[in-house]
């Protein structure tokens, strides 16, 4: 698994080692379904009924026999009202029901005619219209057959299908408990929001970012905050946030200089590869474990970049992906689309680039001014990631393989 360090690993394989070393959680919890959104099946939901359970008219109207009604203009008297919930009687012969949306379809119709076709006349109706078998019927089982798989397992819940497992009559749902992640930031010139800035300080906005991150990922997110720039508190974090958690995330550190102690900790600790992604921003990453006490097994670690734009790219292109297969997400790839370029892109770089653009009113992508990876306000400017492969020129007008942050940054 290691790499020699002056290679440089293209980032789809990059990616399939994370995902290689991901194993899902087997760890499960059953909940009500009014609790589960956003969580991942355990376990396929299948129905137990036919939905609906019944056939059922579609349209406020009149429900009969096809036969009864072979011209249009034909007068047919009102034997029984059916709203939605009551139970019908057998239609007589010759005479039709009044039926509402969602009223069963009494036994002998065929049809319903909707009411904008028919004209009441006192207890009776005449249909304007030769009405055909099955008009306006919803047959039983037309949306769910019993038996069938309704929900898979694998699958992060959104509310339709939460909908949808209500519709089936299930009350409770099977999730994989949420990762749980550490997270740890490096540097003594970080400063928290609302202090006052010291002269060579900066505000640590990475460590709002990554949580906000962790949480739409669906994880239990632990902040062990700023970690002070010596080796023994580097790995006395280590060893602690390995202990209640599945993965620990750290950003910058993993340079060689005297001030960088995460390199040097993971590997006291425990095991690491440090990879060099031949990806534009966010070229290191590295990725390990740490030991827990003795006879519990290990923490995954993931080492982030710590400019601000490397570190939310690299976590959206392999932290996402790798938190996704721990909770036995199925499909982790985000969705890509074409989009046409409404820029120029002359000097593109040897590695894969990941540029930062937003869709105009024409649906094309702009390019932010600045590309620089210490430039978060290109994070919050652009839509998306505009994946381009390496050495790759972009003229106006090309087409360009987006990858929205709407596919991105949900779990």
């Amino acid at each position: 698994m290691n790499a020699p360090a002056s290679a440089l690993i293209d980032p789809d394989l990059a990616l399939q080692r994370l995902l290689a070393a991901a194993s899902a959680i087997v760890e499960t919890e059953t909940l009500p379904i009014s609790a589960a959104l956003g969580r991942v099946l355990a376990a396929d939901v299948r129905s137990s009924i036919d939905v609906p359970p019944a056939d059922n008219t579609a349209m406020d109207g009149y429900a009969l026999r096809s036969a009864d009604v072979p011209t249009a203009g034909v007068l047919l008297p009102v034997s029984q009202r059916i709203p939605a919930g009551a139970v019908p009687q057998p239609l007589q012969a010759g005479t039709a029901a009044r039926i509402f949306t969602g009223g069963l379809i009494p036994p002998g119709a065929d049809v319903v005619v909707m009411q904008e076709q028919c004209t009441a006349e006192g207890n009776a109706v005449r249909i304007n219209t030769v009405p055909h078998v099955g008009d306006w019927v919803r047959r039983r089982g037309l949306d769910v057959q019993a038996g069938s798989v309704v929900l898979a397992a694998g699958q992060r819940l959104r509310p339709q299908d939460l909908g949808l497992a209500a519709s089936v009559g299930v009350a409770t749902l099977s999730v994989r408990r949420k990762p749980r992640v550490a997270m740890l930031f490096t540097g003594d010139e970080l400063a928290m929001p609302g202090e006052p800035l010291r002269p060579g300080a900066i505000y640590n906005s990475n460590r709002f970012v990554i949580q906000a991150l962790l949480q739409a990922a669906g994880c239990e997110a632990t902040d062990f905050g700023i970690v002070p720039d010596r080796l023994d508190a580097t790995r006395a974090v280590m060893r602690q946030a390995a202990q209640q958690h599945d993965l620990i995330v750290s950003t910058g550190g993993m340079s060689v200089g005297e001030e960088d102690h995460v390199k040097p900790a993971v590997l006291a600790e425990g095991t690491l590869d440090l990879w060099q992604i031949a990806m534009k921003p966010g070229k290191p990453l590295a990725f390990g474990q740490v030991r827990r006490e003795a006879g519990q097994g290990e923490a995954a670690f993931i080492g982030l970049p710590g400019n601000p734009v490397s570190s939310f790219v690299t976590f959206l292109l392999f932290v996402r992906p790798y938190l996704l297969a721990l909770q036995g997400v199925t499909q982790v790839a985000p969705t890509a689309l074409p989009v046409r370029a409404a820029f120029d892109w002359p000097r593109p770089d040897k590695r894969r680039e990941y540029l930062r653009v937003r869709l105009n009113a024409q649906g094309e992508a702009e390019l932010f001014p600045s590309q620089n990876s210490a430039v978060l306000t290109s994070t919050v400017w652009a839509d998306g990631l505009v994946d381009n492969p390496p050495q790759q020129t972009i003229q106006r007008g090309d087409m360009l393989r987006f990858l929205p942050f709407s596919s991105l940054l949900q779990g």
